[in-house]
């Protein structure tokens, strides 16, 4: 009988020779759940598991109210039944076959009755139905990994896998990626795991994080939570990052600054962006190190967000002449990377009422 209860829950454990791999994860049935950690923490050897390309795995799988693994009960759904689709570091597309045949391989893979996403569709939302005709050798990194995306999507997974999907791609591409994950993110309801150690990605992109170090699972929640907390090595990151789930107030065409208001609250941050109606569900990522403070309220700067805050508490940043500041934004947690010297000179403790700036250009949605 099927088991009504909705998510991802997930026991592993996996022992090789150097290395063990034991979970036990609740994750959310929905949205994008990150799994970052640096080299060897066991992103992929789970992500391996999820998928039943471990062999030695043991433990339990259950999807959707679906089980998928359960060694105790002698289930083990091989990984050609399993619905999902997994998009690898590289695109790896036949090379014989242009893009419209790699994308229709994918579609074989599922009845026509079972199909959730059409092949206009996907190449509509990765932005590649001008590639179909040709080979793989004719594309750029950036549009192959966009390609074998689509084909993922292709066989209508009820969960979609993604092994560091930009890790082999340079900046640029990086950047030209984003926004079509982003498009996956928004319009279609499939649950994603991803795997990264870039915390930009994981800030742009994950609704829920769990952190891995050495097999284990130190930390797992949601996104907002899980950045602004200075006991996790996120937050001492060069590129540590707050996400913030606001809603468009208003925008200014002559500037195309679009004004955000803060979740519960009258604050609003504004950001370049495109125009978006009021009442629109707006996602701000804004990293720590482009948040300055003010003991009194700034006059004459260029800086456009100047808002009211309160420091919480500060640690130590990576570097020893840092320091990382968590404050309190009319209930939306914010973070400042500031130095040792002006913590000293501003007499920065918990309690402090301050100014926070943050650069229009700097917040990214």
């Amino acid at each position: 009988m099927t088991d009504p209860i909705a998510g991802i829950e997930a026991r592993f454990r996996v022992d090789y020779a150097d290395f063990s791999l034991d979970l036990d994860l609740q994750l959310p049935g929905h949205g994008v759940t990150a799994l970052y950690g640096h080299s060897g923490s066991g992103k992929t050897t789970c992500l391996r598991c999820v998928a039943g390309l471990a062999p030695v795995a043991r433990g339990y799988l259950r999807v959707d109210g679906e089980v998928w693994l359960d060694t105790a009960s002698g289930i083990d759904v091989p990984t050609h039944r399993r619905p999902l689709g997994y998009v690898f570091q590289e695109a790896s597309l036949f090379p014989h076959l242009t893009v419209l045949r790699n994308l229709q391989f994918g579609l074989t893979r599922v009845p026509v009755r079972e199909r959730r996403v059409d092949l206009d569709q996907a190449a509509e939302l990765l932005g590649i139905a001008h590639l179909l005709q040709r080979l793989p050798a004719g594309l750029s990194g950036g549009e192959r990994q966009r390609v074998g995306m689509a084909r993922a999507l292709l066989t209508s997974p009820r969960l979609l896998l993604m092994d560091e999907p930009l890790a082999s791609l340079d900046m640029a591409r990086k950047q030209e990626i984003l926004p079509y994950l982003e498009r996956l993110h928004s319009e279609l309801d499939i649950p994603v795991l991803y795997v990264s150690h870039a915390p930009q990605e994981v800030a742009r992109l994950a609704d829920h994080l769990v952190l891995l170090e050495n097999g284990r699972a130190t930390a797992s929640g949601p996104i907002g939570p899980m950045l602004s907390r200075l006991d996790l090595p996120l937050a001492r990151d060069d590129e540590a990052s707050v996400v913030v789930a606001g809603t468009v107030a208003d925008f200014d065409p002559a500037y195309r600054l679009m004004s955000v208001r803060l979740p519960g609250s009258t604050t609003c941050l504004r950001m370049v962006h495109g125009a978006r109606p009021p009442g629109y569900p707006a996602r701000l990522a804004i990293k720590a190190r482009d948040v300055s403070l003010a003991l009194a309220h700034p006059q004459d700067s260029s800086i456009v967000n100047v808002i009211p805050v309160r420091v919480l508490d500060m640690t130590p940043a990576d570097n020893p002449d840092h320091i990382l500041v968590r404050l309190d934004a009319d209930g939306t947690p914010l973070l400042a990377r500031i130095t040792r010297y002006s913590r000293d000179q501003l007499k920065l403790a918990p309690g402090t009422h301050a100014w926070a700036q943050v650069k229009a250009v700097s917040v990214l949605g």
